[in-house]
């Protein structure tokens, strides 16, 4: 790229792609101003030519087929945001790499399942790779790792990594409404997909994770190595049980070294009002960062939406025309190193556990058995009174257990007769750096 102008190849143009190109016109001054350089979107591409973006596409060719403009539209770097793992999205970053040209994208899945891969076919063509819109959106965590704290020993990576449970977990707080109510309001403010399941599962989140973890800890992206629960199962009186006992309901990425091994888990936390995240509301992310010369590093911003999306994919635009090209992630694909995950779970933990039970006599003792039997004890409990025979809740938080003994007695206690729902629990986390 040693011409004066850079070229661009857009293939996908919806909420984010149509933010991009108008972010680079409205911004086009000023980016030549610090780069010294045009920057000119050549050609576009998406599936429905007709659909009015309120764009001005008179002077871009446009490509039915995003593979073609990959190959053959003379640009030196594609973006990519149409999305997904496989199919067009996989084909027009092979294609990209193949023809010669850098490769920018929005795409956490891609990189989470194909890192290792692209990451290799770029190096051997010296090539570059940028992708800081995947995580946390106007957020510059990757930039954060890569360069900021490159002389560092990461230790711990945590956040916030999914603005629409975020969401949701605030206005069930806030609102006192229940989750299928924040569900619905996040639909119509478009925080939410009409179809959530990959947000509300931990599936967006754990894409993330699986890329700040290979950035932060040299390992090869290996999306099958995080562990995931999503925030289905979270009620209103889980929220309200966590407030009162003087905690918040996040869902975290959470990567963390244990021995030689990463430990990479996606969960729901109860975590303490004066934590880093507890703060942290709306469609916001947070990320928290220990490294071992810089000590602990929070960045907080906006995780999603189009032009905190777009913002980030133009600065690795802007990146790429100043020459700037680290290791995409972070080493080398061949210093990187497989995470030896098989004994990465951390093995003792404390827990808030809730029962709906029948109030009737001889309960709480069966209770206290089953966790007398797993040497579980009890730091608080908490019990609304009922007339007896009707459904209560028991909520106990407890001591450091180990996750084993937890998982056993959950089962247990399931089993008694007088528990009337499966029983909850939510990992209790301290976040200390």
């Amino acid at each position: 790229m040693t011409n004066s102008t850079i070229k661009i190849a857009l293939a996908g143009l919806g909420t984010v792609g149509s933010a991009v190109f108008k972010l680079l016109q409205e911004m086009s001054p000023v980016i030549s101003n610090r780069t010294g350089k045009l920057m000119e979107i050549i050609a576009v591409s998406a599936r429905d030519r007709s659909r009015d973006r309120g764009l001005s596409l008179e002077k871009v060719v446009w490509y039915e087929d995003a593979v073609e403009m990959a190959k053959d539209s003379g640009a030196d770097i594609v973006v990519e945001l149409i999305g997904g793992s496989d199919g067009i999205a996989f084909d027009v970053c092979d294609a990209t790499l193949s023809n010669g040209k850098d490769f920018v994208t929005a795409n956490k899945a891609l990189l989470a399942h194909h890192g290792l891969y692209f990451t290799k076919k770029a190096e051997e063509a010296c090539l570059s790779i940028g992708y800081e819109a995947a995580v946390a959106g106007a957020i510059p965590v990757i930039k954060a790792l890569r360069e900021g704290l490159s002389s560092n020993n990461i230790l711990s990576v945590y956040g916030i990594l999914n603005g629409t449970c975020n969401f949701i977990l605030s206005r069930m707080r806030e609102s006192k409404c229940d989750f299928d109510t924040a569900l619905t309001d996040a639909k119509k403010l478009g925080y939410a997909e009409e179809d959530p399941s990959f947000d509300i599962d931990g599936v967006d989140a754990a894409h993330k994770l699986t890329i700040l973890t290979s950035v932060a800890f040299g390992c090869v992206p290996n999306f099958d190595d995080v562990k995931i629960e999503g925030i289905r199962h979270i009620s209103d009186l889980d929220i309200s049980f966590a407030e009162e006992l003087g905690y918040r309901i996040k869902l975290l990425g959470i990567a963390r070294k244990n021995g030689k091994s990463v430990e990479q888990v996606v969960y729901p936390c109860m975590i303490k009002f004066g934590s880093p995240m507890a703060h942290v509301e709306g469609v916001n992310n947070a990320i928290a960062i220990k490294g071992s010369a810089s000590g602990p590093v929070i960045i907080e911003g906006q995780g999603a939406g189009a032009d905190p999306t777009a913002s980030a994919v133009l600065a690795d635009i802007i990146d790429l025309s100043r020459g700037i090209r680290p290791p995409i992630l972070g080493v080398s694909a061949e210093n990187l190193i497989f995470n030896e995950d098989e004994n990465a779970e951390i093995k003792t933990g404390r827990y808030y556990v809730r029962l709906m039970v029948l109030d009737r006599s001889g309960v709480f003792a069966e209770v206290a058995s089953a966790l007398k039997d797993e040497n579980i004890s009890m730091e608080s409990i908490l019990q609304r009174t009922r007339a007896p025979g009707e459904t209560v809740s028991v909520v106990m938080t407890t001591h450091e257990v180990e996750v084993h003994s937890m998982k056993r007695v959950l089962r247990r206690l399931s089993e008694i007769d007088s528990v009337v729902e499966i029983p909850r629990a939510i990992r209790i986390e301290p976040l200390t750096f």
